[in-house]
């Protein structure tokens, strides 16, 4: 007999890059993933320059890469992360989806069921971004 594997349920949410937020343009530079039966949080994201520039010719690529990664860094954990280091998964992934108006903004949050939150980070960072 095979053993079924269980699949759980995982919240997430496309970032969004926002060259100049009185415009309302965006487009597609991530994934923020949780699993709470995993204890799972990241973020996968891939930056568009020729998007970006085609938003706004002035936008500062290395700015927006650096709160991209920002975002990555405060979903690993450790010292990346700041004061959120401390915070359990969860808490993490309910701070970094809050509405905020700057240039990587998080969009509505999606769930779906998974066997592997990691892989399906890759797979909807794939989907929606790539």
């Amino acid at each position: 007999m095979v053993d079924a594997v269980e699949r759980v349920v995982y919240e997430y949410a496309v970032l969004r890059v926002v060259p100049r937020v009185e415009r309302g343009e965006y487009f597609n530079a991530g994934v923020l993933v949780y699993c709470r039966a995993h204890s799972f949080v990241a973020a996968r994201t891939h930056l568009d320059e020729t998007k970006l520039l085609a938003l706004d010719p002035a936008a500062d690529a290395s700015a927006v890469r650096a709160a991209l990664r920002a975002v990555e860094g405060v979903c690993a954990g450790g010292a990346a992360a700041g004061q959120a280091a401390g915070d359990d998964a969860g808490r993490r992934f309910r701070w970094l989806i809050a509405p905020r108006s700057t240039v990587v903004q998080p969009g509505p949050v999606h769930t779906g069921l998974t066997v592997d939150p990691a892989a399906e980070t890759a797979r909807l960072l794939d989907l929606l971004v790539r």
